[in-house]
């Protein structure tokens, strides 16, 4: 194994501290009284990475929703611009202060092969907080799983459709399901009504599991969308799946928490199945 990745935002987007952490997370994940008991074996979900206090409850239901595997690809974009335009992890392991968790080595050799365009990069991973704030989710509810990370920098369409076909190909020769994450808020810093009307455009587009359809509309509704790519790329890698469905799990915006209407960031949390 080589090289582990620090956290570059414990204590910052979540607890530092193991204890706290854990609480944090299952306190998230706790599902209510009246919640549906049966858990969706999904080919792919869309989750937000704000901080946990703004976007755990979104992203928590969705990981208690889904019947969750030991492998994933984990897609986010890049908010530093640092390294490469598709940046992958191909080993070592990320920490989080709940532990170490280990790259699917194989996983990745062969998505590699099958996207000449992914590039090694470990400087576009190294201060991104989109991916980090999934890991403890996973670490508490899908103890001992394995992931591919993906920074997606790139906002041409082709890469990112060219990215999707290659994760469901690649995804399509292994027996056990594996899950395709795509990190991403919605609006950002807009009102509360508006980024409610500009989110439901997109979000529609995702349950109708229309990949292109949600690139043009994030791009020609001014829908500051961040992972808008590693949503693209996921909806495609799934539609190749076989899948044929999304639910629209949950859905927030920060003025649910803060009460400031006056700019909100969305939260939408989706599974594709």
């Amino acid at each position: 194994m080589s090289g582990i990745r620090q956290p570059a935002v414990a204590g910052r987007f979540y607890p530092a501290s193991p204890q706290r952490l854990r609480a944090d997370v299952e306190s998230y994940t706790t599902a209510p009284i009246n919640a549906p008991a049966e858990r969706i074996p999904a080919l792919g979900c869309v989750v937000p990475h704000a901080g946990y206090m703004y976007s755990g409850h979104v992203a928590g239901a969705v990981y208690r929703r889904l019947e969750l595997p030991q492998r994933y690809v984990i897609l986010c974009p890049n908010h530093t611009g640092m390294g490469e335009p598709l940046a992958i992890m191909s080993e070592g392991a990320w920490h989080t202060p709940l532990g170490d968790s280990e790259i699917d080595e194989q996983l990745a050799a062969e998505l590699t092969q099958h996207m000449p365009l992914l590039s090694e990069d470990n400087e576009a991973h190294r201060a991104e907080h989109a991916l980090e704030v999934q890991l403890p989710f996973l670490q508490v509810l899908a103890t001992g799983f394995r992931f591919v990370p993906i920074t997606v920098g790139t906002g041409n369409y082709d890469v990112l459709a060219a990215l999707g076909i290659a994760v469901g190909n690649t995804l399509a020769k292994h027996g056990g399901r594996i899950l395709v994450i795509a990190s991403s808020d919605m609006n950002h810093y807009e009102s509360d009504s508006v980024t409610r009307v500009k989110d439901r455009r997109a979000i529609d587009q995702m349950l109708a599991l229309d990949a292109r359809g949600l690139y043009d509309v994030v791009r020609e509704g001014h829908i500051s969308m961040c992972g808008y790519g590693p949503a693209v790329v996921m909806l495609t890698a799934a539609k190749k799946l076989g899948a044929s469905k999304a639910e629209l799990i949950r859905y927030a915006t920060s003025g649910d928490v803060s009460d400031d209407r006056d700019m909100v960031v969305g939260y939408a949390g989706i599974a594709v199945y």
